[in-house]
């Protein structure tokens, strides 16, 4: 099956509450399912709203690992490829994996720059301040998060 997206596709995510968010696919897994996400703010009250307007990398309130059914099945409407889009730009995030118990050190996990489902890496860290977490969020999971970061600030 041929994605209906690739590296650098725009895309809204629709927010609990009404609006939505833009949201650009960085890193896509090579048979699709997961890709990393940057998200932007502020909200957006429709998608006539859309704008290429602060779609840079250091403006993201959100990056993360997530599944890619709200694309595949339209939920998340593409609004199209990134002007001049360069992967280099955009890089893969280390993240850090918690042991819930918290009797072992938080380890860093870097993914692959080509795949974000597979990891290269995870080393033991003692500092994972400012580090996401290491987690799968499915597409309802992204629309809470960004709906709680992005509360009260519809843009217009």
């Amino acid at each position: 099956m041929r994605l209906p997206y690739a590296e650098g596709t725009a895309f809204l995510v629709p927010l609990n509450g009404g609006g939505v968010a833009r949201g650009v696919a960085v890193r896509v897994s090579p048979r699709g399912k997961v890709l990393l996400g940057y998200f932007f703010g502020p909200r957006l009250g429709s998608s006539a709203e859309f704008s290429w307007d602060g779609l840079q990398p250091a403006a993201a309130v959100l990056r993360l690992r997530c599944g890619d059914l709200g694309l595949v099945n339209g939920d998340w409407p593409i609004v199209g490829q990134v002007p001049g889009w360069n992967r280099a730009m955009w890089p893969m995030p280390d993240f850090v994996r918690r042991d819930p118990l918290g009797r072992l050190p938080p380890l860093l996990v870097r993914y692959s720059d080509y795949d974000p489902q597979r990891i290269d890496c995870e080393i033991p860290i003692q500092d994972d301040e400012g580090l996401g977490n290491q987690s799968l969020s499915g597409a309802g999971a992204v629309a809470t998060r960004l709906n709680k970061l992005l509360v009260d600030r519809i843009s217009g």
